[in-house]
């Protein structure tokens, strides 16, 4: 195994193999030990989009309320998926199809367009021109606006669908849709977490699904995999320990190289990771 390869496994804690079982039952007592350990917190908020990760993410959170509420009694825990759309979504019917098989105890639908365009809008007034992948980082920072704002009236927590794979290759928007207040999915690369939705029953084709961010005006639905110049398969392959080509393992560290700073707080004096 590469240098390299077996210090970012050991960083981002991702094992060769899981149960699966025992992996959806760490992550519904993670989600609920953190809860209890807060009483003021009473709900978890996520955004939904049809993919692969949030469909996971919110089948262990509402699993988690619903096992909370049979625990205390205390029917005041809630699951809230919100659909955010920029407009109208071409993935829609994905999005609706993963609430329903969640069966998330409230869905809220906020449209993100008139927030970012009056973002890009009075920053371009400025007289600088905001790039449509630029663009795309309003979009995600102003789903993640809206989902605190929900929380924050919901008294509740942010849930997160970080993982290993996208972890590796910070392959997320910093303060968008890498900031939330809990990760049940960290440690998981995208090959385990599909095993985690079989074992729940999930839709095929939602995990199935060619991932993508959907950011951009100008490539919508851009894969993943064509944004990285690598394949989740090498990126799992790699997390897992086992032997990738030359090009797909610098193609990962370089990513993992170039995007340190959005696995690490805000730099202070006192960091040296960045020297």
């Amino acid at each position: 195994m590469r240098k390299e390869q077996e210090a970012i496994i050991n960083a981002l804690k991702v094992k060769p193999e899981i149960d699966p079982q025992a992996e959806v039952r760490r992550s519904v007592e993670f989600l609920k030990s953190y809860l209890k350990k807060y009483p003021f917190l009473k709900s978890l908020v996520l955004g939904i989009s049809g993919g692969q990760d949030s469909t996971l993410a919110g089948k262990l959170a509402q699993m988690a309320v619903s096992e909370l509420r049979d625990e205390t009694h205390d029917n005041d825990y809630q699951f809230i998926a919100v659909r955010l759309p920029y407009g109208v979504q071409a993935d829609e019917s994905d999005a609706l199809a993963a609430i329903q098989y969640i069966e998330a105890d409230k869905t809220f639908r906020v449209d993100i367009k008139p927030a970012v365009d009056a973002a890009v809008d009075a920053v371009e007034a400025n007289g600088i021109t905001i790039s449509d992948f630029n663009k795309g980082n309003v979009k995600a920072r102003q789903r993640m606006i809206a989902q605190y704002a929900i929380a924050g009236q919901t008294a509740g927590a942010v849930v997160g669908t970080d993982h290993a794979a996208e972890a590796v290759t910070g392959f997320y928007t910093k303060f968008g849709d890498g900031a939330a207040d809990i990760t049940p999915l960290w440690r998981l690369d995208k090959r385990q977490g599909k095993q985690l939705l079989e074992l729940l029953g999930a839709p095929e084709h939602l995990y199935k699904k060619t991932p993508t961010a959907d950011l951009e005006d100008n490539r919508p639905a851009l894969p993943d995999e064509v944004a990285l110049g690598v394949t989740y398969q090498d990126i799992d392959d790699y997390l897992e320990g086992k032997a990738v080509s030359q090009k797909a393992a610098e193609t990962i560290e370089g990513w993992y190289q170039r995007t340190e700073h959005k696995r690490h707080t805000p730099i202070n004096v006192y960091d040296t990771f960045w020297k």
